[in-house]
């Protein structure tokens, strides 16, 4: 199981009125909100497990130049220190799941000596897998690891998918594949013993013009010892991509940006709830593209499954057999607002997180009606499904 955590901000600026907010950003901007960073369980095929960590926070505002002097600072006061918590947590359900692999992930912000420290400390809780950053100057045995890795034999041609972000096109790469079990060395002045890890190193070869050339060095605590290993561990990184579709999910598609409360306080409660339904929109987006055949039970109860095909359909009975996910997902999208045109390709986040307001409704009518007991699933399900006046 793959449980990358990343950080990301949730901005607040036009809420002039809501007390307790920070600075989010570190280039001097006024902008202001909180900082989220969670972890997410993923499968190895990228389907959203759940939620496993969230810690969320407002940077004290008063606080002005600690990022110039952090370097002097224990892990302890530093904000760096949310890796180690994340960490942490993924250990915790490591030891109720011991015949399951876990593989807690960041990307470079996470290339943190005393991370590396942790996962060497507990060797039989999670497993870690981070890519380098070059600005840390990592070094084995006094010769810099960019150099080290380059003076490595190839093992191998591979080609991986990179997703849009930004300005970048979706495309695909060809990548020279190198690795080799390192001795990373202690940053300077710093009295830590060695740690060993594995280091699995891709370039782009033969790129397209004008777009930067991949370069991934990749450390990791599972042992790397041939080219198909390396070659997993790269996948294994290509699918932390999955937590930022979790972030653009809970940002366009439950629009969390938009909540407008009093404190600081009163939006992390509201987040904590929308991380829930951001989650069941992604799960059920993941299971409609991997398993669209299946029967929508897999995601749906039979209430609610009855509920959707007649508030569809504008019948009084539902079929007698469920619809298929792919079947189920067009119905949701589809009374999200989503056309459904030759064109238009599956519902998104916003239209399934539409539609699955709208089929609250459709299952409480459809459990009077019937005389039949609302979904388990509506313990976890925010707002239509409050107790009367309970209050945000």
């Amino acid at each position: 199981m793959l449980a990358p955590q990343d950080t990301t901000t949730l901005n607040y600026c036009t809420h002039s009125a809501t007390e307790g907010l920070g600075p989010i950003s570190n280039t001097g901007h006024t902008s202001v909100g909180l900082i989220l960073h969670d972890t997410i369980a993923f499968t190895e095929d990228g389907t959203p497990l759940g939620i496993l960590d969230a810690q969320c926070w407002a940077r004290d505002p008063d606080d002005k130049g600690k990022s110039e002097r952090c370097g002097t600072l224990p892990i302890e006061q530093k904000e760096s220190m949310k890796w180690l918590r994340s960490f942490r947590k993924v250990a915790e359900v490591q030891k109720l799941c011991p015949e399951t692999m876990l593989v807690s992930m960041g990307d470079r912000e996470a290339d943190i000596y005393e991370l590396s420290l942790e996962a060497r400390e507990n060797p039989l809780g999670p497993r870690l897998l981070v890519r380098a950053e070059k600005s840390r100057n990592r070094k084995v045995e006094q010769e810099p690891l960019w150099q080290f890795m380059d003076n490595r034999e190839s093992a191998g041609m591979l080609k991986i998918a990179l997703p849009k972000r930004g300005n970048r096109k979706a495309r695909e790469a060809i990548v020279d594949v190198r690795y080799s079990m390192v001795e990373l060395s202690p940053p300077k002045g710093k009295a830590y013993p060695t740690v060993t890890a594995w280091a699995v190193y891709i370039r782009e070869v033969d790129g397209e013009e004008g777009e930067p050339p991949i370069e991934w060095m990749l450390l990791t605590t599972v042992a790397v010892n041939s080219f198909e290993e390396a070659k997993q561990r790269v996948e294994w990184y290509g699918a932390r991509w999955g937590i930022e579709v979790y972030h653009r999910t809970l940002k366009s598609g439950c629009r969390i940006k938009d909540r407008q409360l009093g404190t600081a306080d009163r939006l992390e409660a509201c987040l904590s709830v929308d991380m829930v339904v951001a989650w069941r929109i992604y799960h059920l987006t993941m299971l409609g593209r991997e398993m669209p055949e299946h029967p929508c039970t897999v995601f749906l109860e039979d209430i609610e499954w009855k509920a959707l095909c007649c508030y569809y359909s504008k019948t009084p009975e539902p079929p007698k057999e469920p619809p298929t996910m792919a079947e189920a997902i067009r119905m949701v999208g589809s009374i999200g607002g989503h056309m459904g045109r030759k064109n238009d390709g599956m519902p998104g986040t916003e239209c399934i997180w539409r539609g699955l307001q709208q089929l609250d409704i459709a299952v409480d009518m459809y459990a009077i009606i019937k005389h039949e007991s609302l979904p388990r699933i509506r313990q976890f399900y925010p707002y239509a499904l409050l107790p009367p006046n309970a209050g945000p």
